[in-house]
């Protein structure tokens, strides 16, 4: 296969996909579609393979290949119809976690099956115990929401319609999910018929010649860099602070192989899982072991199956990085997802120093809330995320206030937020100080003030790094830790939701009780710093101190020469 045809393929595929996610994201009623970007849309085989994806959410590119690997296993397809749409978000049959809805659309050329048109979003309300779909207190998967296995939700082009009854009957929200499986589906319509029309161009067989010799043209690019790591055994490991239910730290190990072209990331050694919502899925444990990979691998490699081929992930079920039914696992998609590729890429800083970072603030300060809108009285949810520091570099600072490692989602406008939700933003500002000290800092973390304006709610949190804060690397310092407060309308005082509300943790909980005139602050953890301070450049330094990023404090006691 030529090298110009192959990239004319690709290139168009990838372009398929970024169109899908258009399509949603202009489609959709929930800001976390519109406004956040938390979604990746993807084209596959009849096996299952991926064979190209959009550049949006990093969690899902990863997470993808398993998913579809089980769905096709289950989805007898033999029984698949021209028109037909699977949906699926059961995160112990290869999914991610409930929030995460899986649309699926089978692509027929000519009567015969070339391949599938997928969606993966996260639906902002899927019922629960809360509102908005994160519970920080769940202790079983029936408390995050309904679960769907994969089921056709269209058939033959016509809606199924007790399914379509069935999922919106258990939801709090059903006009805004009704209105977000639409722009789903939308997203997969126009792929189905991208692909389709690149298929019939080319005919089937040629077709799937190209996107064959694709992956293969991945999974060689991908071994060509794994063959830059020096061969040995690398280890790492970090904690989820808690689990929302249980007052301690839960410990995440990593042992990354690496072999000529093969690297191996087992997870032995790391805890049992939670009794709380931080287990990951084994989705989520390749997907951040995907990620890492790719953070430390040259960035033009096509993101499809053939990249992930050497690349073996083992986690033991029943542990904090495999969860068994029914343990719960909202938080594994969002919390320790970034643990969990960090740690990887914390494994095997020390043989590819000049590609490693420091972590960075590994946390997206998940804000959810709902209540009755006064005007309307329809029932509205939110989730909102709080970007952090990115980690510092080799080669240059880490990014400040941007989305975590595994979102990749842009924070939704002020504007916007206000205009929406009963929320006015009284303060929205980056953290002075918060990056880790480095020769290459950290990035700093945002802190935004929220003042409920006139309307009754309940919120909940999902986050962490409130009390272990974000690791340096090389030398480098740790960046500041995570908080959120409130204070009641009438009172001076910033209290914790521990304070407040007697939570077990200050960073997960669920359905806290918020009046007009109370206040919320958020703040997200920063990056740490990659290097000794000591040896920032004095010219890098001063600049920080003109743009009020380095306290003169800092200056003074972390970047000053010993002596």
């Amino acid at each position: 296969m030529d090298m110009v045809s192959l990239n004319i393929v690709g290139g168009i595929l990838v372009s398929i996909c970024r169109d899908m996610g258009v399509t949603l994201m202009r489609t959709s009623y929930s800001t976390i579609f519109s406004e956040s970007l938390d979604f990746t849309c993807g084209l596959a085989l009849p096996t299952g393979e991926l064979i190209a994806t959009g550049d949006f959410c990093p969690s899902m590119i990863g997470g993808m290949p398993l998913l579809l690997a089980s769905c096709v296993q289950e989805m007898p397809l033999a029984e698949l119809e021209d028109g037909d749409v699977i949906v699926h978000n059961d995160p112990y049959r290869g999914g991610l976690h409930t929030p995460e809805h899986t649309f699926i659309k089978p692509v027929f050329l000519d009567g015969s099956l070339i391949g599938f048109s997928v969606a993966i979003g996260h639906v902002c309300e899927i019922g629960g115990m809360s509102p908005a779909g994160f519970a920080g207190e769940a202790t079983e998967v029936f408390h995050e929401g309904l679960r769907v296995p994969p089921v056709k939700i269209i058939r033959a082009g016509k809606d199924v319609d007790d399914v379509w009854r069935l999922m919106l009957a258990n939801v709090r929200t059903p006009r805004y999910n009704y209105g977000d499986f639409r722009a789903l589906i939308a997203s997969i319509d126009l792929g189905e018929r991208r692909m389709k029309a690149l298929a019939a161009k080319y005919g089937p067989e040629v077709f799937h010649e190209h996107v064959t010799a694709l992956m293969d043209y991945s999974e060689r690019r991908m071994r060509a860099e794994i063959e830059k790591i020096p061969d040995g055994r690398y280890r790492f490991e970090d904690v989820m602070e808690d689990d929302g239910i249980e007052d301690k730290a839960y410990t995440i190990r990593a042992e990354v192989t690496v072999k000529g072209g093969d690297v191996v990331v087992d997870y032995h050694g790391s805890d049992a899982q939670a009794k709380g919502p931080i287990n990951a899925t084994l989705g989520v444990a390749h997907g951040a072991a995907y990620n890492a990979i790719l953070h430390l691998t040259d960035s033009s490699i096509p993101k499809n199956s053939g990249c992930f081929r050497p690349i073996k992930v083992l986690a033991e079920p029943g542990s904090v990085v495999n969860v068994n039914f029914p343990g719960p696992s909202v938080g594994g998609n969002t919390e320790s997802h970034c643990r969990i590729a960090n740690i990887v890429m914390g494994a095997l800083a020390p043989a590819v120093k000049a590609r490693s970072a420091a972590t960075d603030g590994a946390s997206h300060s998940n804000f959810l809330f709902g209540g009755t809108d006064r005007q309307t009285g329809e029932f509205f949810c939110c989730y909102d995320l709080t970007p952090v520091g990115w980690g510092g570099r080799s080669f240059a600072d880490g990014n400040d206030a941007v989305g975590g490692i595994n979102g990749n989602c842009p924070h939704v406008p002020v504007e916007v937020f206000e205009y929406r939700f009963p929320w006015h933003i009284e303060e929205f500002k980056l953290v002075e100080g918060s990056g880790g000290p480095g020769t290459f800092r950290g990035g700093l973390a945002l802190s935004k003030t929220l003042r409920c304006t006139d309307t009754e709610m309940t919120f909940s949190y999902m986050s962490d790094r409130q009390k272990v804060a974000p690791w340096g690397i090389h030398g480098g310092s740790e960046g500041a830790k995570a908080e959120l407060l409130i204070q009641r309308a009438g009172s001076e005082d910033w209290l914790t939701a521990t304070q407040a509300f007697n939570k077990v943790s200050p960073s997960k909980f669920a359905n806290v009780p918020v009046r007009p005139g109370d206040r919320v602050r958020i703040t997200s953890p920063a990056g740490g710093g990659w290097g000794p301070a000591t040896e920032r450049d004095p010219e890098r330094l001063a600049q920080d101190l003109l743009d009020g990023f380095v306290t003169p404090e800092q200056a003074r006691t972390d970047y000053a020469p010993a002596g």
